[in-house]
């Protein structure tokens, strides 16, 4: 099985407190990253300018997400592109040599991680997953409803055309034919 493009090595890295490099890294991306209607597509790259540093309890990773989502307005389905540039900050947990997870205190007696597991991130020997990180940068900085305009009028009901290219004589609100016979009554004040 093929290792996975967000998996990366810290082994240059020292497990000395205070020591930190810096990375940049160009992911191309196998699969889609975002939502149906709007996504980072395969093949594309996703840019991480990613800073990596020893504190006690693991390896601190803060990074700069850059990439270029493409998708479809949802009033008039056009094609349009989402910048996304979002930061994360994620803390990767050391795996102690027991098989435990935990953090060691300066008397070296270990301690039990007081927060849920499923919230935590570890490391695997020097290896950390970048996937879920990457994953959450993307996906909050996208639209829930992206528009191509935010005054984006939407297609016409009968022919599917974007009222944007409809010529101004076309009336933008067709008429319900349950109210036509009430169109002439007149109304007193």
């Amino acid at each position: 099985m093929a290792r996975s493009i967000y998996i990366f090595n810290t082994h240059d890295l020292p497990h000395r407190a205070g020591e930190m490099r810096e990375y940049q890294l160009d992911l191309k991306i196998p699969e889609p990253v975002g939502v149906d209607l709007l996504s980072v597509k395969p093949g594309e790259v996703i840019e991480v300018d990613l800073r990596l540093q020893s504190v006690d309890e693991g390896v601190l990773a803060t990074a700069r997400v850059m990439a270029t989502a493409t998708g479809e307005c949802t009033r008039c389905l056009k094609p349009i592109t989402w910048p996304i540039d979002e930061n994360f900050t994620e803390l990767y947990y050391y795996e102690l040599a027991t098989g435990k997870r935990g953090s060691k205190s300066k008397s070296g007696k270990e301690e039990e991680i007081d927060l849920e597991e499923d919230d935590l991130r570890f490391m695997v020997g020097d290896d950390i997953d970048l996937e879920p990180a990457i994953r959450d940068a993307v996906i909050l900085n996208l639209a829930v409803n992206p528009l191509c305009t935010e005054d984006c009028p939407g297609l016409e009901e009968k022919q599917g055309q974007s009222w944007a290219y409809l010529s101004a004589e076309q009336e933008q609100t067709p008429a319900d034919q349950r109210w036509a016979a009430l169109k002439d009554f007149p109304l007193k004040n």
